[in-house]
């Protein structure tokens, strides 16, 4: 599945529930807009949840604690994430305009709320040098199972260079997982395939996968993609960097990879 989320009027964006059409990919994921002097409570009763600082200024308010955090955009700075279990109520002050995602699913194991900061988070770089440099990434990792082993859910970050292809070559695995899409202009666009079926990637588009379905996707030359990629573990099944390759191109794998 595919879809374009809007803003309403109060700045909210629904990507997915729980329940309904989206209710496949078992997590809540919404985004905020913010204006400065904004202030948001959130909590979702019965989930964990991550707050993800995309872009702007705020700060972070839970238990007796307080974090201020500013972000030049996804583009330009590091993430900042609070990653929360249930029953704790987060409010979130704006400084700034500002875009904030929140990832939600539902947990019953308590465990200390997690503040990630811009040192906290891992970045590297990934298929660099394979089929003459086209589908290298630069990759985030935020919430994973060997950090978070208590967690039931996944949040990272790809940037995507103009024209390459990335999640190269296409691959599926049996965890549900939502790709939210943002394009360093607005007119940027990309392409998202699913299965057999095309979808154009716009800023703010989201790509929803279900267990065993392939993807992969591709930005336009001039335009570079910024992906939030979020992944439900399955009970007795979490995903730990699982994938099953589409066997029609696994030959690309014994290609040689360039080196400098």
């Amino acid at each position: 599945m595919f879809i374009y989320p809007k803003f309403d009027r109060s700045g909210k964006k629904v990507v997915t529930r729980t329940y309904g059409k989206t209710a496949s990919m078992l997590q809540n994921i919404t985004v905020y807009k913010m204006k400065p002097g904004d202030r948001l409570e959130l909590t979702e009763p019965g989930m964990e949840s991550a707050y993800l600082l995309m872009e702007g200024e705020i700060t972070f308010y839970w238990d007796d604690r307080s974090f201020r955090a500013a972000r030049t955009g996804v583009f330009d700075d590091l993430p900042v994430c609070l990653h929360t279990p249930q029953g704790v109520v987060v409010a979130i002050e704006a400084h700034a305009l500002t875009e904030l995602l929140v990832q939600s699913t539902p947990n019953e194991r308590d465990f200390a709320c997690r503040l990630f900061d811009k040192t906290d988070v891992t970045k590297f770089v990934s298929c660099e040098g394979r089929w003459e440099n086209t589908a290298v990434r630069d990759v985030v990792d935020i919430i994973n199972i060997k950090n978070s082993p208590y967690s039931n859910m996944v949040l990272g970050e790809v940037y995507a260079r103009q024209g390459r292809w990335w999640s190269y070559i296409p691959h599926n695995h049996p965890q549900p997982e939502v790709y939210y899409y943002k394009m360093h202009r607005p007119e940027g666009f990309g392409a998202c395939f699913i299965g057999d079926k095309a979808y154009t990637v716009k800023d703010g588009s989201a790509g929803l996968f279900d267990g065993g379905y392939t993807h992969v996707q591709v930005t336009a030359p001039g335009y570079p993609m910024y992906c939030a990629w979020m992944i439900r573990h399955l009970d007795g099944d979490p995903w730990d960097n699982t994938r099953t390759d589409d066997p029609a191109f696994i030959w690309l794998l014994d290609l040689p990879v360039e080196t400098k």
